[in-house]
């Protein structure tokens, strides 16, 4: 088969051929130039802010749960609390990042772990983790474990 002029299809650039504004009538983007006609849009410099809602009031006023600001650097921590290491080591024992971790309590070791106070403990554990609240920390010592910080 031969190559004929009516089965040549463009290569087709990327962006395509620029928008020429302002050109006159005959090109499809005079007189108005693509902005329509009169408005606050029409203008030079014209338009609003982003999330102005033609005066209503702005989703992100409405909403006090959109303000403030998140911090980047703010540390995840794994939280595991007294009473599931109770269930775990029933009969005290040495409590690890591992150990939590083959047991079940938490599912991976990525994040650091924070021992929090809720539940009641009898037995002495030796529990290792990266912080623990006042709470966990008197209790844990009152029952006659001992707390190691993981830096």
């Amino acid at each position: 088969m031969t190559m004929q002029n009516h089965t040549i299809k463009s290569s087709g650039s990327k962006s395509g051929k620029r928008k020429r504004i302002g050109r006159g009538d005959g090109s499809g983007n005079g007189s108005f130039s693509g902005r329509g006609m009169k408005g606050q849009k029409s203008r030079s410099g014209g338009g609003v802010r982003p999330g102005f809602e033609g005066g209503q009031l702005s989703l992100i006023k409405r909403m006090p749960s959109l303000r403030g600001f998140t911090n980047i650097f703010k540390t995840k921590y794994h939280l595991v609390n007294i009473d599931s290491i109770c269930r775990v080591y029933p009969d005290g024992g040495e409590v690890s990042p591992q150990g939590l971790v083959q047991s079940g309590v938490i599912k991976d070791e990525k994040l650091p772990i924070k021992i929090l106070g809720r539940g009641e403990i009898t037995v002495n554990l030796k529990i290792s983790a990266h912080k623990f609240t006042k709470s966990a920390k008197n209790k844990i010592e009152t029952a006659g474990g001992t707390i190691q910080v993981i830096e």
